[in-house]
């Protein structure tokens, strides 16, 4: 499904940028202002007391282009839809609101029927069935109060059970071409599917898009697993299993659904695993003799590597994206911390200095912020901090929120909650880095420790 131009049409390049990343990024420095807009052009996201008035965006339905593509071309229109409405930064406008009436990819757009329902962008497109089976999806995005084109159209073409993944693309493009951020919807998020009473929870895995569709299950339910984490490719899935009794970790192909065991080593048990940037290392908690540390093994020889020798507990290490430092967290300063170390081990430097517990660190994709989970005064909060451990926010607080990951652009972060009482049980949400936009990630049953892919290829 690579992108290419329209054959009907190429449109002129991006006149100018849009600027809501600037003011995403006012959000999360903690700015903001009655009102903040583009200087180079009038269109805008209102920002008042941290929050931004959606952007109102006209999704017309694509064009279906030849015959039998009609409900190929709706299910897409509603899946890119649901995409930009879903961060909260765009607004959609109803259907039976729109004037004008798009019957065709190439006609000329109506910029004043737009304007005069207060639509600021515009995505149109059409789809069509090859002839060799294929559908081709094809878009354009218009600043309608300027009255310009945003950028060159482009197609995706693929098979017709991809069509979720061409409106995915779509969507991404859009929101990258809107707020100067990369795109996150053309992911899958892997994580423990639960079911059962509470006191006999049934554990297994399971890998689905980001918003909930396409669920597969990769194990079954003959033991616990936990943690779940993709590779960097998004090919494989390192987890920890209760199969022999103790915690171990296995290496799980997603194509074949072969796993195999990782890093063992006699009279130990192995947790918490995670890649490293490159995807050849793999960094885990290894418990000998009551003692917990961290070691590094190469995936290709086997050879393991010890990083931390201490008798604190050393869990949930994490890779920068540059594979140069890893945060994780420990109680050697009696309570529960975040350090940070050079991969290759070393001197550990303790970056949490909160009020509370931290632990599960996650580093940012973008690699200038770290995740976690807080625990303080009886409440269960996700937050986020600098690498240096400066400008702390917490983001949610529940009676249990726990176990950060982040979206493949470092903008959105998906997490555990989990209801109180007897009939309590996990679900996955997700939130942006701002606190805004709080949404319960839909799946069929109970749900936990989630990861999310990289943007698939």
């Amino acid at each position: 499904m690579t992108p290419q131009n329209p054959a009907q049409r190429t449109d002129p390049p991006m006149p100018r940028p849009l600027t809501i990343a600037r003011l995403l990024l006012a959000l999360v420095l903690g700015v903001s202002a009655p009102a903040l807009r583009a200087q180079d052009g009038p269109l805008r996201i209102e920002i008042t007391e941290g929050v931004i008035e959606p952007m109102p965006v006209a999704v017309p339905g694509f064009v279906a282009e030849t015959a039998g593509a009609d409900a190929i071309a709706a299910d897409v229109t509603r899946v890119v839809a649901s995409d930009l409405v879903g961060t909260g930064l765009f607004r959609e406008i109803p259907r039976e609101a729109h004037i004008a009436r798009v019957t065709s990819f190439d006609a000329p757009v109506a910029y004043g029927d737009w304007r005069a329902i207060n639509t600021e962008a515009l995505v149109t497109g059409a789809v069509g069935l090859a002839g060799d089976g294929r559908i081709v999806v094809k878009f354009r995005l218009f600043d309608v109060v300027s009255g310009q084109p945003l950028g060159d159209g482009l197609q995706f073409a693929g098979p017709p059970g991809q069509w979720r993944r061409m409106a995915h693309k779509v969507a991404d493009a859009v929101y990258s071409r809107i707020t100067g951020e990369g795109g996150y919807f053309d992911s899958r998020v892997v994580f423990v599917a639960e079911s059962g009473p509470k006191n006999e929870r049934l554990k297994q895995l399971a890998i689905m898009d980001y918003d909930g569709a396409n669920l597969a299950y990769l194990t079954d339910t003959s033991t616990i697993v936990l943690a779940p984490r993709f590779s960097p490719d998004g090919a494989r899935v390192l987890f920890t299993t209760f199969e022999t009794g103790f915690p171990r970790i296995k290496l799980l192909d997603i194509n074949s659904g072969i796993a195999r065991p990782l890093a063992e080593q006699p009279g130990t048990m192995t947790f918490a695993p995670r890649f490293s940037p490159n995807g050849a290392t793999v960094v885990y908690s290894l418990e000998q003799g009551g003692n917990t540390d961290l070691w590094a093994m190469e995936i290709g020889t086997g050879r393991a590597t010890r990083l931390t020798n201490a008798p604190s507990i050393e869990t949930a290490p994490s890779f920068s994206p540059d594979g140069a430092r890893i945060v994780f967290e420990s109680d050697r300063s009696g309570t529960q911390q975040l350090y940070i170390m050079p991969a290759g081990g070393g001197e550990a430097e303790r970056i949490s200095f909160g009020q509370g517990r931290y632990g599960t660190p996650v580093w940012s994709p973008r690699g200038d912020m770290i995740a976690f989970t807080k625990q303080n005064a009886g409440r269960f909060h996700i937050g986020v901090m600098r690498t240096d451990g400066s400008e702390e926010r917490l983001l949610t607080a529940s009676f249990l929120d726990e176990g950060p990951t982040w979206a493949p652009n470092g903008r959105v972060i998906m997490f555990t909650r989990a209801t109180a009482g007897a009939t309590g049980e996990p679900a996955l949400y997700s939130v942006d880095i701002s606190g805004r936009n709080l949404r319960r990630v839909p799946t069929p049953a109970a749900a936990s420790d989630p990861a999310w892919s990289p943007l698939l290829p």
